[in-house]
């Protein structure tokens, strides 16, 4: 937080030799990577939208809203002073007023409302630019995004629902959703007993009337995780007695005839980050809902919405490298160590080119995808890539930001272990999306799963790396090999976590030397394509320096 007039002159010393706190700045000017992106992918459109976004984003209030909502975290109201049951979470002001923020930008609608192509693209560079500010309120954000391709399995509810969502202002009020000018939604699949294995789950739905697409249904049951339980619906899975499989459910908070649902919050959870959000474990005591789609299909419909929570949780990542990246270069501009500014010194260079390089190279690989999903549409080649390449994105980029956010808080020395720093906030958060949607090992099975069943994926990946193959030994043998993973005797799956990896660095390799400058993925070839190292370990005739500057224009 930044203070007006601090008194620098103290009894026992004079303070100096401090950084400055880097706030009133624009995340969007200040990004080159993100701009050439932008305009590579044809969103040229979109760039006054995302050049407000990223001047509201740097403002010292705006990023102390950030720091409130994290601190001040939700609190579960169970019952009301007269034992009534209400179930209601409490959120500090500052949570509500990035929620309007987000939703006045239009981060969770801009891809469906898009009058341009590229729709999604720009979602991506709104949520990379938001998430900087604070990760917990982005969940309702990206599941408003989300929710829209599994509402329209039921054209009828769509019609109702989508309109709310879809609106650019935020409406908090728990009322009736028919009340409402916008509205929020979220999403509870997994169970205690099942995890990511949503086929174990036990809760069920009995219809109400004759049943079916549209219908009203009764649930009992419970999940393990529904994050943000205020939204004004949640998308859920439960078995029918017709046993078909799982189908979809839409559960309002509130029910048709204006009472409140039996949908019960059991408590919330006390996670390692993403503490703004109020992440929570609910129980339905015969909750009122309405089928989404086919009966016995819920799982392929909910897919639907899984595939572009992933396009955030892929996304996200990046974020968090780029704000570790330039917190790490901002302290080191205003540090002196060792008679030399801490970003002469060799040592420090070489680690800040390193944490640049993959900033760079995690913005690139995901605009990239989120291209390939404004593509899908008319393109079929472009939606087996984007099938594929989003589970291998999620799986490597959040691989990489743990260590990477690590050693940018290093960079700071103790001051970055210390919590006003907030670069212990983005540690925090740094594992989080590795697990949502699915951890490692679920992302592996879920890339095995797509090169059998669409092995037209197979092509797609491997054509978008090869664009860049010819000039570079090192490059084309590191693609050969990778490729010839695929004749793994005694198949893949014992090697998956490898070819996740290898494929994610090829794409990577194969998108910079096309698109950034030829020292950047001159850098990123000689320092990724020959066996994992740490950070700060660059060849030393690198152009440190540029790649610095690269990342942080102010470092010049």
């Amino acid at each position: 937080m930044r203070y007006r007039n601090p008194i620098e002159d103290l009894a026992t010393h004079r303070v100096e030799n401090q950084p400055t706190e880097l706030t009133d700045y624009d995340l969007f000017a200040s990004d080159v990577v993100l701009q050439e992106a932008v305009a590579r992918h044809g969103v040229d459109w979109g760039c006054d939208r995302l050049a407000a976004l990223g001047a509201t984003l740097g403002q010292a209030e705006t990023l102390e809203w950030g720091r409130q909502a994290n601190r001040h975290t939700p609190v579960l109201h169970t019952h009301d002073r007269f034992g009534h049951r209400i179930d209601e979470v409490e959120y500090h002001p500052a949570y509500h007023q990035l929620m309007s923020l987000w939703k006045t930008h239009g981060l969770g609608s801009i891809a469906w409302t898009a009058e341009q192509p590229g729709g999604h693209t720009m979602h991506a560079a709104m949520n990379y630019l938001a998430y900087q500010v604070e990760a917990g309120v982005m969940c309702p954000s990206t599941m408003n995004y989300a929710a829209i391709p599994t509402l329209r399995h039921q054209p009828d509810v769509a019609e109702t629902w989508e309109p709310l969502i879809l609106a650019n202002h935020y409406d908090p009020r728990f009322i009736p959703v028919a009340e409402k000018t916008s509205a929020t939604i979220g999403m509870a699949m997994t169970e205690k007993q099942g995890g990511s294995d949503v086929r174990a789950n036990t809760s069920r739905a009995t219809p109400i009337g004759r049943g079916g697409p549209g219908e009203a249904y009764e649930i009992v049951g419970h999940k393990w995780f529904c994050s943000a339980p205020m939204c004004d619906g949640i998308l859920t899975l439960a078995y029918t007695a017709d046993d078909l499989g799982m189908s979809c459910f839409l559960v309002p908070r509130w029910t048709p005839d204006g009472s409140r649902n039996r949908m019960h919050i059991q408590r919330l959870k006390e996670k390692l980050g993403n503490r703004s959000n109020a992440s929570s474990e609910i129980e339905y005591h015969g909750a009122w809902a309405v089928m989404i789609g086919e009966e016995g299909r819920g799982i392929r419909a909910i897919m639907d919405m899984v595939q572009h929570t992933r396009l955030d949780v892929a996304t996200w990542p990046a974020a968090l490298m780029r704000q570790a990246t330039i917190q790490a270069i901002h302290h080191c501009m205003g540090r002196n160590a060792f008679q030399n500014r801490l970003i002469r010194q060799p040592m420090m260079t070489n680690v800040l080119a390193d944490l640049s390089l993959e900033s760079e190279a995690a913005i690139t690989l995901m605009l990239r995808i989120a291209a390939a999903f404004d593509r899908s549409k008319d393109d079929p080649k472009e939606a087996h890539f984007a099938r594929i390449a989003v589970a291998i994105a999620k799986y490597w980029l959040n691989k990489r930001v743990v260590p990477h956010i690590h050693e940018a808080l290093e960079c700071l020395g103790g001051a970055g272990y210390v919590e006003e720093s907030d670069m212990p906030r983005l540690y925090r958060e740094a594992p989080l999306n590795g697990i949502w949607e699915g951890a490692g090992n679920v992302m592996c099975l879920d890339i095995m799963r797509a090169l059998q069943r669409e092995p037209e994926s197979i092509d797609a990946l491997f054509d978008e790396i090869t664009s860049a193959a010819g000039d570079d030994r090192t490059f084309d043998t590191y693609v050969t090999e990778t490729r010839a993973m695929l004749q793994q005797p005694g198949g893949l799956e014992p090697v998956a976590r490898v070819f996740a990896e290898r494929t994610a660095l090829a794409l990577q390799a194969s998108l910079l030397k096309r698109f950034a400058p030829g020292y950047v993925a001159d850098a990123f070839c000689r320092s990724r394509l020959d066996g994992a190292r740490m950070f700060g370990t660059l060849p030393p005739d690198l152009p440190m320096g540029d790649l610095v500057a690269r990342a942080w224009p102010a470092a010049a």
